[in-house]
C-alpha cells in the first residue's frame, strides 16, 4: 500500500475570462482553485493515492470554500491552518494561435506569504507519510515563506521521507532581495527527485545548457546533458527529470519528457498535442504522474510514460486541476491516442 504524500505551498482563488477571451471583453470571470502543490494534490488523490495538502488559508468563506473544493477529490485538509492574511488570486487570460496565455497575480500578504517557521508542526504533518513534494513558487512569495519552505525539507529529510521538488521558476514573484539561485539552490540539497523544465534548471539553479525552445525544435541529447549536470551539483539527488515542451503556437505543442538516474537515461515517447484547451498544470500533473508512477511500477521509465500520458490528458481539461483516473492514463500510455466516442 502506498504511503501517504503530503504536499505544501499556496493555492489561489483562479479567475479567467470565458472561454478565450481577453481580460474584460465581457464582465464575467469563471472563479476555480489552483496552485502548483494543490494540483499535484489532487491529481495524486484521482490516482487512489493518500494524500494530505498543506498551507494557511483566511479563516473566511473563500478559504471554507477552498478546502471544500479539496475534499471533494478526497484530498486530506485536515492540516490546512488558518491565519492572517488574504487568499491570493490569480487571473488568467487563455492565449490562442500565436498570442500566448498570460498570467496576472495578486497574492501579496496572503495567509501563506505571512506565514514563518514555526507555524506548522512538520512532524505532525509527516508522521505516517513516505513521500513530500513542494515546489520553486512557494519559496518565491516571500522571505518568511521561504524560510518556512525550508524548514519543512530539513524535518522531511529527517523523518526519511523521499523527498520531491519542481523548481518552478516564477520570475514575477522573486521580490524580496533572495534571488532564485541563493534560495533554491540551498533548498535542493534536500531533495531526491528534481523535476524541471530547461528554464527553472537554469533560472532557478544556475545550471546552464544550450537550449533554444523558440525553435519548437528539441535537442535530447542536450537534456541528457543539462540532467546529469544537476545531478553532478547535487550528489544526494537520486532522479532528475526534465519536461520537454515544443511550443509551435499556443495551440500546438510537442509534450515529451526525460528522466536520469545517473546510471541510465530514458526518453519518454512524445505526444503531439493541437488545439490545446489548458495547458496551466501540465507541469504539476506531469509532478504528480510522476510520484504516483515512481510508487507503483518497477521500472523507472514506466513512471516516466506515465507522467507523460497524465499531463498530455491535462492539456484537454479546463482548470488548475487534471480530472483524469489512472485507467485514462494508462489507455494512452498503451498507444489508444484515438479520441474514439466510448460507450
Amino acid at each position: 500500500m502506498n504511503k501517504k504524500v503530503v504536499t505544501f505551498g499556496e493555492i489561489m482563488l483562479r479567475l479567467k475570462p470565458p472561454a478565450f477571451e481577453r481580460f474584460f471583453q465581457s464582465p464575467v470571470f469563471e472563479a476555480t482553485f489552483g496552485g502548483g502543490e494543490a494540483n499535484v494534490a489532487v491529481s495524486l488523490a484521482n490516482f487512489n493515492m493518500p494524500v494530505s495538502y498543506v498551507t494557511v488559508l483566511p479563516d473566511n468563506d473563500i478559504g471554507d470554500a477552498c478546502i471544500s473544493e479539496l475534499r471533494r477529490f478526497g484530498v486530506d485538509t485536515s492540516m490546512i491552518k488558518r491565519g492572517p492574511g488574504r487568499m491570493g488570486i490569480y487571473f488568467l487570460e487563455a492565449g490562442a494561435n500565436q498570442r500566448p496565455s498570460k498570467v496576472v497575480y495578486d497574492r501579496e500578504y496572503s495567509s501563506v506569504a505571512l506565514a514563518r517557521p514555526g507555524d506548522i508542526d512538520w512532524r505532525d504533518v509527516f508522521s505516517g507519510a513516505g513521500w513530500f513534494h513542494i515546489t520553486g513558487i512557494t519559496p518565491a512569495i516571500s522571505r518568511s515563506a521561504a524560510e518556512l519552505s525550508m524548514e519543512a525539507v530539513k524535518v522531511a529529510k529527517e523523518m526519511g521521507l523521499t523527498v520531491s521538488c519542481d523548481f518552478n521558476y516564477r520570475k514575477n514573484l522573486w521580490k524580496y532581495g533572495k534571488t532564485a539561485v541563493e534560495v533554491m539552490g540551498e533548498l535542493v540539497r534536500y531533495v531526491d527527485v528534481g523535476i524541471a523544465n530547461e528554464e527553472d534548471c537554469q533560472k532557478s539553479l544556475g545550471i546552464h545548457a544550450d537550449v533554444q525552445v523558440e525553435k519548437g525544435r528539441l535537442d535530447t541529447g542536450v537534456y541528457e546533458a543539462l540532467a546529469r549536470k544537476v545531478l553532478d551539483r547535487y550528489p544526494q539527488m537520486k532522479v532528475m527529470a526534465i519536461t520537454l515542451r515544443e511550443s509551435r503556437s499556443a495551440d500546438q505543442n510537442g509534450w515529451s519528457a526525460c528522466i536520469c538516474d545517473r546510471d541510465n537515461f530514458y526518453l519518454s515517447r512524445k505526444y503531439e498535442i493541437t488545439d490545446i484547451v489548458d495547458r496551466v498544470g501540465s507541469g504539476d500533473s506531469f509532478a504528480a504522474g510522476l510520484i504516483y508512477g515512481m510508487n507503483n511500477y518497477e521500472k523507472l521509465e514506466n513512471a516516466l510514460n506515465f507522467a507523460v500520458a497524465a499531463s498530455c490528458l491535462k492539456h484537454s481539461i479546463s482548470g488548475d486541476f487534471n480530472r483524469v483516473s489512472i485507467s485514462e492514463v494508462e489507455k494512452l500510455m498503451s498507444g489508444d491516442a484515438s479520441g474514439r466516442v466510448q460507450r
